[in-house]
Protein backbone atom coordinates (compact mmCIF):
# COMPACT_ATOMS: atom_id res chain seq x y z
CA UNK A 1 0.00 0.00 0.00
CA UNK A 2 2.36 3.00 1.20
CA UNK A 3 5.29 4.04 -1.41
CA UNK A 4 7.90 6.15 -1.54
CA UNK A 5 7.38 9.05 -3.51
CA UNK A 6 9.20 9.80 -6.85
CA UNK A 7 11.31 12.66 -5.46
CA UNK A 8 13.05 9.98 -2.73
CA UNK A 9 16.48 12.46 -2.41
CA UNK A 10 18.31 9.89 -0.04
CA UNK A 11 21.76 11.74 -1.30
CA UNK A 12 19.77 15.19 -0.51
CA UNK A 13 19.65 18.40 -2.28
CA UNK A 14 22.62 18.99 -4.01
CA UNK A 15 23.42 22.40 -2.99
CA UNK A 16 22.62 22.63 0.70
CA UNK A 17 22.79 18.72 1.56
CA UNK A 18 19.49 18.50 3.51
CA UNK A 19 18.37 15.25 3.37
CA UNK A 20 16.93 12.72 6.49
CA UNK A 21 18.44 9.49 6.98
CA UNK A 22 16.21 7.39 9.61
CA UNK A 23 12.57 6.36 8.82
CA UNK A 24 9.41 5.38 11.14
CA UNK A 25 7.02 3.42 10.43
CA UNK A 26 3.62 5.40 11.70
CA UNK A 27 0.22 4.76 11.52
CA UNK A 28 -0.27 6.89 8.84
CA UNK A 29 2.75 5.49 6.87
CA UNK A 30 6.66 6.06 6.99
CA UNK A 31 8.15 8.93 8.49
CA UNK A 32 11.49 10.28 7.58
CA UNK A 33 13.44 12.26 9.82
CA UNK A 34 16.87 13.03 11.13
CA UNK A 35 18.34 15.07 14.41
CA UNK A 36 21.52 17.36 14.46
CA UNK A 37 23.70 18.55 17.23
CA UNK A 38 23.93 17.06 20.86
CA UNK A 39 22.19 19.01 24.05
CA UNK A 40 18.84 19.64 25.31
CA UNK A 41 16.30 18.55 22.14
CA UNK A 42 14.48 21.15 20.36
CA UNK A 43 12.22 19.34 17.39
CA UNK A 44 11.06 21.95 15.02
CA UNK A 45 7.44 20.90 12.58
CA UNK A 46 7.04 22.32 9.31
CA UNK A 47 3.35 23.02 7.82
CA UNK A 48 1.79 22.73 4.06
CA UNK A 49 3.00 22.88 1.11
CA UNK A 50 6.78 22.39 2.68
CA UNK A 51 8.72 19.91 4.33
CA UNK A 52 11.74 20.15 7.03
CA UNK A 53 13.70 21.56 4.04
CA UNK A 54 12.51 24.83 4.91
CA UNK A 55 13.82 24.85 8.44
CA UNK A 56 17.53 23.57 7.49
CA UNK A 57 19.19 27.08 7.70
CA UNK A 58 17.53 27.23 11.85
CA UNK A 59 17.93 23.79 12.18
CA UNK A 60 21.87 23.67 11.70
CA UNK A 61 22.01 27.02 13.41
CA UNK A 62 20.60 25.39 16.35
CA UNK A 63 22.28 22.48 16.47
CA UNK A 64 25.58 24.32 17.66
CA UNK A 65 23.72 24.39 21.10
CA UNK A 66 20.95 21.54 20.90
CA UNK A 67 19.84 18.47 19.66
CA UNK A 68 17.37 19.30 17.02
CA UNK A 69 15.09 16.67 15.58
CA UNK A 70 13.59 17.39 12.34
CA UNK A 71 10.63 15.09 10.10
CA UNK A 72 8.68 14.95 6.93
CA UNK A 73 5.01 14.67 8.33
CA UNK A 74 3.35 11.77 6.62
CA UNK A 75 2.27 12.92 3.01
CA UNK A 76 4.81 15.51 2.76
CA UNK A 77 8.52 16.03 1.53
CA UNK A 78 10.49 12.61 1.60
CA UNK A 79 7.78 11.00 3.62
CA UNK A 80 5.32 8.06 2.25
CA UNK A 81 2.95 9.40 0.21
CA UNK A 82 -0.19 7.24 -1.30
CA UNK A 83 -3.89 6.80 -2.02
CA UNK A 84 -6.34 6.83 1.14
CA UNK A 85 -3.47 8.24 2.93
CA UNK A 86 -4.91 9.90 6.52
CA UNK A 87 -3.03 13.58 6.17
CA UNK A 88 -5.27 15.60 8.37
CA UNK A 89 -4.60 17.81 10.77
CA UNK A 90 -5.76 15.14 13.51
CA UNK A 91 -4.00 12.25 12.18
CA UNK A 92 -0.12 14.49 11.91
CA UNK A 93 -1.12 15.09 15.59
CA UNK A 94 -1.15 11.40 16.41
CA UNK A 95 1.51 10.80 14.47
CA UNK A 96 3.84 13.35 15.95
CA UNK A 97 2.88 11.92 19.50
CA UNK A 98 4.10 8.21 18.74
CA UNK A 99 6.91 10.06 16.66
CA UNK A 100 8.01 11.80 20.24
CA UNK A 101 6.96 7.98 22.01
CA UNK A 102 9.87 6.19 19.55
CA UNK A 103 12.48 9.47 19.96
CA UNK A 104 11.84 9.26 23.98
CA UNK A 105 11.76 12.60 24.08
CA UNK A 106 10.88 13.70 27.61
CA UNK A 107 9.35 17.67 27.68
CA UNK A 108 11.21 18.59 24.73
CA UNK A 109 10.81 22.16 23.06
CA UNK A 110 9.04 22.20 20.07
CA UNK A 111 9.17 24.79 17.23
CA UNK A 112 6.26 24.81 14.94
CA UNK A 113 5.38 26.53 11.50
CA UNK A 114 1.86 26.77 9.58
CA UNK A 115 0.32 23.49 10.06
CA UNK A 116 3.25 22.24 12.58
CA UNK A 117 1.04 24.84 15.12
CA UNK A 118 -1.87 22.76 14.73
CA UNK A 119 0.00 19.45 14.69
CA UNK A 120 2.03 20.22 18.16
CA UNK A 121 -1.03 22.17 19.90
CA UNK A 122 -2.93 18.91 19.46
CA UNK A 123 -0.40 16.90 20.47
CA UNK A 124 0.12 18.49 23.79
CA UNK A 125 -3.70 19.67 24.44
CA UNK A 126 -5.45 16.78 23.25
CA UNK A 127 -3.08 13.87 23.31
CA UNK A 128 -1.10 15.31 26.62
CA UNK A 129 2.47 15.34 25.17
CA UNK A 130 4.07 17.50 27.49
CA UNK A 131 6.68 20.27 26.14
CA UNK A 132 9.30 22.47 28.18
CA UNK A 133 8.50 25.21 26.18
CA UNK A 134 6.77 26.05 22.35
CA UNK A 135 7.15 28.53 19.54
CA UNK A 136 4.69 28.71 16.92
CA UNK A 137 5.86 30.70 13.87
CA UNK A 138 2.66 31.58 11.16
CA UNK A 139 0.85 28.89 12.33
CA UNK A 140 -2.66 27.52 11.62
CA UNK A 141 -4.80 27.86 14.54
CA UNK A 142 -7.47 30.07 14.46
CA UNK A 143 -10.27 30.25 12.57
CA UNK A 144 -10.37 31.66 9.94
CA UNK A 145 -7.79 30.13 8.12
CA UNK A 146 -6.62 29.14 4.34
CA UNK A 147 -6.90 31.65 1.96
CA UNK A 148 -9.64 31.60 -0.92
CA UNK A 149 -7.05 29.73 -3.11
CA UNK A 150 -6.51 26.89 -0.80
CA UNK A 151 -10.05 26.39 -0.07
CA UNK A 152 -11.12 26.63 -3.92
CA UNK A 153 -8.18 24.08 -4.22
CA UNK A 154 -9.71 21.42 -1.90
CA UNK A 155 -13.11 22.02 -2.46
CA UNK A 156 -12.12 20.60 -6.28
CA UNK A 157 -9.58 18.47 -5.63
CA UNK A 158 -10.48 15.81 -7.68
CA UNK A 159 -10.51 17.54 -10.79
CA UNK A 160 -7.37 19.84 -10.21
CA UNK A 161 -6.00 16.19 -9.42
CA UNK A 162 -6.62 15.10 -12.85
CA UNK A 163 -5.01 18.18 -14.66
CA UNK A 164 -2.03 17.85 -16.76
CA UNK A 165 1.44 17.59 -15.24
CA UNK A 166 2.58 20.76 -16.46
CA UNK A 167 -0.50 22.69 -15.79
CA UNK A 168 -0.31 21.44 -12.36
CA UNK A 169 3.79 22.35 -11.77
CA UNK A 170 2.89 25.63 -13.08
CA UNK A 171 -0.14 26.18 -10.40
CA UNK A 172 1.76 24.75 -7.29
CA UNK A 173 4.63 26.92 -8.50
CA UNK A 174 2.67 29.64 -8.76
CA UNK A 175 0.76 28.95 -5.45
CA UNK A 176 4.30 28.38 -3.76
CA UNK A 177 5.76 31.77 -4.72
CA UNK A 178 3.11 33.91 -2.97
CA UNK A 179 4.61 32.56 0.12
CA UNK A 180 6.98 35.28 0.05
CA UNK A 181 6.72 39.30 -0.87
CA UNK A 182 10.48 38.82 -1.23
CA UNK A 183 10.15 36.20 -3.67
CA UNK A 184 11.42 32.58 -3.48
CA UNK A 185 15.29 31.68 -4.39
CA UNK A 186 14.54 29.62 -7.44
CA UNK A 187 16.38 26.77 -5.89
CA UNK A 188 14.14 26.91 -3.00
CA UNK A 189 10.81 27.23 -4.75
CA UNK A 190 12.27 24.14 -7.01
CA UNK A 191 12.90 21.83 -3.74
CA UNK A 192 9.45 23.24 -2.39
CA UNK A 193 7.14 22.23 -5.48
CA UNK A 194 9.56 18.82 -6.25
CA UNK A 195 7.92 16.41 -3.79
CA UNK A 196 4.36 17.37 -5.55
CA UNK A 197 5.07 16.52 -8.72
CA UNK A 198 4.70 13.08 -10.68
CA UNK A 199 1.62 11.17 -10.53
CA UNK A 200 2.07 10.60 -6.69
CA UNK A 201 3.04 13.89 -5.68
CA UNK A 202 0.69 15.51 -7.43
CA UNK A 203 -2.29 13.35 -6.00
CA UNK A 204 -0.63 14.45 -2.22
CA UNK A 205 -0.60 17.44 -2.82
CA UNK A 206 -4.45 17.90 -3.21
CA UNK A 207 -5.20 15.00 -1.20
CA UNK A 208 -3.42 17.29 1.88
CA UNK A 209 -6.27 20.38 0.74
CA UNK A 210 -8.70 18.18 0.74
CA UNK A 211 -8.39 16.48 4.42
CA UNK A 212 -7.49 19.84 6.16
CA UNK A 213 -10.89 21.47 8.04
CA UNK A 214 -10.96 24.09 10.76
CA UNK A 215 -12.60 21.87 12.65
CA UNK A 216 -9.12 20.00 14.04
CA UNK A 217 -8.26 23.31 15.37
CA UNK A 218 -11.93 24.24 16.69
CA UNK A 219 -11.38 20.90 18.64
CA UNK A 220 -8.46 22.74 21.14
CA UNK A 221 -9.42 26.45 20.76
CA UNK A 222 -11.01 26.33 24.04
CA UNK A 223 -7.99 24.45 25.97
CA UNK A 224 -5.66 27.19 24.88
CA UNK A 225 -6.01 28.48 28.08
CA UNK A 226 -4.66 25.75 29.68
CA UNK A 227 -1.56 25.63 28.09
CA UNK A 228 1.53 26.69 31.11
CA UNK A 229 4.16 26.35 29.25
CA UNK A 230 6.42 29.14 28.02
CA UNK A 231 5.32 29.78 24.87
CA UNK A 232 6.93 32.54 22.04
CA UNK A 233 4.24 33.60 19.11
CA UNK A 234 5.94 34.48 16.06
CA UNK A 235 5.16 35.92 12.86
CA UNK A 236 6.08 37.83 9.64
CA UNK A 237 4.37 41.24 9.42
CA UNK A 238 4.19 40.63 5.42
CA UNK A 239 2.30 37.57 5.84
CA UNK A 240 -0.13 37.18 3.11
CA UNK A 241 -1.27 33.96 4.15
CA UNK A 242 -2.04 34.47 7.57
CA UNK A 243 -2.24 37.95 8.88
CA UNK A 244 -0.03 39.16 11.49
CA UNK A 245 -3.08 39.98 13.30
CA UNK A 246 -3.55 36.26 14.29
CA UNK A 247 -0.67 36.29 16.10
CA UNK A 248 -1.86 39.35 18.57
CA UNK A 249 -4.93 37.26 18.85
CA UNK A 250 -3.28 34.19 19.21
CA UNK A 251 -1.17 35.04 21.91
CA UNK A 252 -3.94 36.50 23.78
CA UNK A 253 -5.94 33.34 23.98
CA UNK A 254 -2.66 31.80 25.86
CA UNK A 255 -1.22 32.50 29.09
CA UNK A 256 1.73 34.54 29.63
CA UNK A 257 2.38 33.81 25.74
CA UNK A 258 5.28 36.72 24.14
CA UNK A 259 4.77 38.01 20.72
CA UNK A 260 7.06 38.98 18.67
CA UNK A 261 7.04 40.06 14.84
CA UNK A 262 9.92 40.34 11.94
CA UNK A 263 9.34 43.25 10.32
CA UNK A 264 9.06 42.62 6.37
CA UNK A 265 8.57 38.67 6.63
CA UNK A 266 5.74 37.14 4.84
CA UNK A 267 4.60 33.63 5.68
CA UNK A 268 7.58 31.47 5.33
CA UNK A 269 10.01 33.64 7.88
CA UNK A 270 12.79 30.38 7.56
CA UNK A 271 13.31 31.81 4.10
CA UNK A 272 12.67 35.56 4.54
CA UNK A 273 14.56 36.27 7.57
CA UNK A 274 16.59 33.09 8.68
CA UNK A 275 18.63 35.17 10.57
CA UNK A 276 16.02 37.10 12.85
CA UNK A 277 14.16 34.08 13.03
CA UNK A 278 16.81 32.07 14.01
CA UNK A 279 17.59 34.69 17.08
CA UNK A 280 14.38 34.91 18.19
CA UNK A 281 14.24 31.37 18.39
CA UNK A 282 17.46 30.49 20.06
CA UNK A 283 16.86 33.15 22.43
CA UNK A 284 13.62 31.84 23.23
CA UNK A 285 15.24 28.28 24.35
CA UNK A 286 17.96 29.66 26.95
CA UNK A 287 15.41 31.52 28.52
Amino acid sequence: MAGRNRWDRRGGDPLTGWKLDESFESSSGRVRWDRLGSGEPIVLCHGTPFSSYVWRAVARALAQTHEVYVWDMPGYGTSDQFEGQDVSLAAQGRVFTELLAHWGLDRPTVFAHDFGGAVSLRAHLLHGVPFRRLALVDVVALRPWGSPSFRHLGEHAEVFAALPEGLHRALVEEYVSSVSPRGLHPEVLREVVAPWTGETGQAAFYRQIAQATPRDTDEFHDRLGTIDVPVLVCWGTEDSWIPAAKAHELGALIPGARVRLIEGAGHLVQEDAPAELTAALAAFARA
